[in-house]
C-alpha cells in the first residue's frame, strides 16, 4: 500500500510564497501522474496542478503563471510551489498518485492566505 504524506502548509499572507512537499512510502512510482488538488470550505475537491511521469504539466487556469508543479522521481516526491498566494487559494490541499487503476491520496495540508 502506497503512503502519501504532504508538509509545507501554513498560514501566509496575501502575496506570500509556501512550498508543499508530498513524499511517498512506496517505491518504483516514477510511471504515475502526480498531482495537486485542493478543497475549500463548502467547495468541491479541484485539480491544481498535474505532472506526467515525462515532466508534462496541467494548471487550473486559477494557478497559471503563480504555481509550479515538479517532481523528483529518484524520492517518489512531488513539490508545489505557490507564489503570489491570494486568500482564494485557502484550501486543503491533497496530492495525488494515479497510475491506471491505481489511485492514492495523501491526507491533506492546510493552506490559508490572509488578506
Amino acid at each position: 500500500q502506497v503512503q502519501l504524506v504532504e508538509s509545507g502548509g501554513g498560514l501566509v499572507q496575501a502575496g506570500e510564497s509556501l512550498r508543499l512537499s508530498c513524499a511517498s512510502s512506496g517505491s518504483g512510482l516514477s510511471g504515475y501522474v502526480m498531482g495537486w488538488y485542493r478543497q475549500a470550505p463548502g467547495k468541491q475537491r479541484e485539480l491544481v496542478a498535474t505532472i506526467t511521469s515525462a515532466g508534462s504539466t496541467n494548471y487550473a487556469d486559477s494557478v497559471k503563471g503563480r504555481f509550479s508543479i515538479s517532481r523528483d522521481n529518484a524520492k517518489n516526491t512531488v513539490y508545489l510551489q505557490m507564489s503570489s498566494l491570494k486568500p482564494e487559494d485557502t484550501a486543503v490541499y491533497y496530492c495525488n498518485f494515479r497510475f491506471f487503476f491505481n489511485n492514492y491520496w495523501g491526507q491533506g495540508t492546510q493552506v490559508t492566505v490572509s488578506s
